[in-house]
């Protein structure tokens, strides 16, 4: 039986253990930098297998590592995110979570499970590839600054320092059994907007007397729109959007302050600083235009995502060779962030998609739902997919050619 064939069955021997992984995970969900309980079922698996591997990197981050033949030809890494969301879970599934307000909304129970499959399959072989496989759990990608920027500087990417990284993520938009890439630039950087909009409160009846926040709030939002539809270039992707509006007055009280809470992203680092300049000058501007004053506070978040093209084609190639070509799709551009942006700033890096939808097993919701699962087949692609993809890469790494 070739190398391959053997990944694949091994994936199938393994599945109901993974799949009761994923269960377990899902039913006691951890908010991020919390993962206590989560690290520890990771860490005895890992100790099951035989795994060598470090614990609280960024306080609940893990880190191990297997070797295969050769364990000085290379080494490439795997990572697998681990907090869930404060989402109170609506589905009724006999794993659904025990923690109230808590739930995986975003797959990473799925992420977790299958990357511990992966371990398992690659360690069985171990005698049969070359190089080694660092295997990353880390904590708190849904918070700010996020756990990638934490366990880099705690050192992660080194001793010894991977090739390249694979990160793989559950996708509503694809079927359960497909898998997605895109190379260059795929996810844009999320910056987190704070205005505060301050004038003069009272009595709605007598609206001269006053300085209306609410009014100046409301001017500021539809100028700030203009950031985009009239200073971003036709080719860069850009979203600017307040979801948060926070006006403590009453139906004839206006209040002394509206707070504005929204999103800046985009694809270019220049044009990400020139529009948090025009996002502050604009809403100042109009505030004290119309008598009031206003705080403009941007919160950096995660860079954009960029897949390095030869990784990306690496990936399109290895899944295919897995998965079958025609199950292997092209990806659009997404406005949604990751913090595996942080690895790809420091070194070859390919974040892929794992289709996870299933309409007739009720598995069809979007992320960030309270209603989202997954087809749990999807584990028997996910783990055997990352472990086949990094095997290949180590065969083909550049020192290796």
């Amino acid at each position: 039986m070739d190398l391959l064939h053997k990944v694949r069955a091994l994936s199938s021997e393994y599945f109901d253990e993974v799949v009761f992984y994923r269960r377990h995970f899902h039913a006691l969900p951890e908010l991020s930098m919390q993962e206590h309980k989560t690290a520890a079922f990771i860490a005895s698996r890992l100790k099951e297998f035989g795994i060598s591997f470090r614990e609280g990197i960024a306080e609940t981050g893990i880190v191990a590592m297997i070797e295969g033949e050769n364990p000085d030809a290379g080494t490439i890494a795997l990572r697998a995110d681990m907090d869930a969301l404060p989402i109170q879970e609506d589905n009724r599934v006999e794993y659904k979570s025990g923690v109230p307000g808590v739930m995986h909304a975003c797959g990473h129970d799925v992420h977790m499970a299958g990357l511990l499959g992966a371990a398992k399959i690659l360690h069985t072989l171990r005698e049969e590839w070359e190089g080694r496989v660092k295997l990353i759990f880390q904590p708190s990608e849904e918070r700010y600054p996020g756990g990638a920027s934490l366990m880099i500087q705690e050192g992660v990417l080194e001793n010894p320092r991977p090739a390249a990284i694979f990160g793989q993520h559950v996708f509503p938009g694809l079927p359960a059994g497909k898998a997605g890439i895109r190379s260059g630039r795929y996810m844009a950087s999320t910056d987190e907007v704070y205005i505060t909009v301050k004038g003069k409160g009272g009595h709605a009846a007598t609206p001269q007397l006053n300085t209306d926040p609410v009014v100046i709030a409301s001017h500021i939002v539809l100028a700030l729109q203009q950031v985009v539809s009239r200073n971003a270039t036709p080719y860069m992707p850009t979203v600017l959007s307040f979801g948060r509006i926070i006006g403590d007055g009453q139906m004839n009280v206006i209040p002394d302050e509206v707070k504005l809470e929204g999103t800046f992203r985009t694809f270019d680092e220049t044009w990400r600083q020139k529009a948090h300049l025009r996002i502050r000058e604009t809403a100042v501007f109009i505030a004290q235009g119309m008598g009031g004053d206003c705080d403009v506070f941007i919160e950096p978040g995660y860079p954009f995502l960029e897949n390095e093209p030869v990784l990306a084609e690496n990936f399109r190639v290895f899944a295919g060779e897995y998965l079958g070509k025609e199950n292997v799709e092209e990806l659009d551009l997404s406005m949604t962030g990751e913090d595996f942006a942080h690895y790809a700033q420091n070194i070859d890096a390919c974040f892929y998609r794992l289709g996870i939808r299933n309409i007739e097993k009720g598995a069809s919701s979007n992320l960030h739902t309270s209603t989202f699962d997954v087809d749990e087949d999807a584990l028997l692609t996910g783990m055997g997919l990352m472990a086949w993809v990094a095997i290949k890469q180590l065969q083909n790494l550049p020192e290796k050619k």
